[in-house]
């Protein structure tokens, strides 16, 4: 419609040309409000996607990035965490997968969290934007001890094989035996990840656990 408007017309007070600006203006109003006004609640997503009842993760920080941060279902929005009133970002190697959660879901597992939050999951996968929204396959889950308390993330790779950066990997005996340095990279990267807080790996478990988990944890 913008392209329908005359070049004559876009200095011209004539009352035809003005009606059409204003239809045009109108238009673009209206989109703008669209674009703004509807955000999706990410929180209420379900965790299976309805066509494929597939697994659903929300990326909250992408892989390659140290800065964290989080989706605020208050406000949906991504927001960064704060750690003593500063930013917090990660002083070692950057996210190694894309980080997020899966919706529909309620964990007490995670560790220096004052609230019920959802399952944390790290998607093995190239980097997507936060907001982005990954048909999964668990193929695995780290358990942790950070200071004292059990914290759990799910492991998985992308349903869609386009999106594989592991091929052929969907479950956890595959990633042992052709990506064995896998584990042990992701391993490092989670003691390392918060300085300011002792942790140790407390385990690793199959896909089956991870499943086992999911189930347990939906609201």
């Amino acid at each position: 419609m913008v392209g329908a408007l005359s070049s004559e017309c876009l200095f011209s007070l004539s009352p035809v040309c003005m009606r059409a600006s204003g239809l045009v203006l109108g238009v673009l109003l209206s989109s703008l409000g669209l674009a703004t006004g509807c955000q999706t609640d990410y929180a209420d997503l379900p965790p299976y996607s309805k066509e494929r009842r597939l697994l659903q993760v929300v990326v909250e920080i992408p892989a390659g990035t140290n800065h964290e941060q989080h989706y605020d279902p208050a406000t949906h929005e991504f927001v960064p965490t704060q750690q003593a009133g500063v930013e917090r970002v990660v002083e070692f190697l950057p996210f190694p997968g894309n980080y997020g959660f899966v919706p529909g879901t309620r964990s007490t597992t995670q560790a220096n969290s004052t609230s019920v939050q959802p399952v944390q999951a790290l998607v093995l996968a190239e980097s997507a934007p936060a907001g982005t929204i990954l048909e999964v396959v668990p193929i695995g889950v780290v358990l942790l001890d950070v200071d004292g308390a059990l914290e759990q993330t799910i492991l998985a790779v992308p349903a869609r094989p386009a999106q594989r950066i592991l091929p052929d990997v969907t479950d956890w005996a595959t990633l042992q035996r052709r990506y064995p340095a896998v584990r042990q990279a992701l391993g490092l990267w989670f003691q390392h990840r918060n300085p300011s807080a002792a942790t140790r790996i407390a385990g690793w478990k199959d896909e089956k656990y991870a499943e086992q988990q999911i189930k347990a944890q939906l609201q």
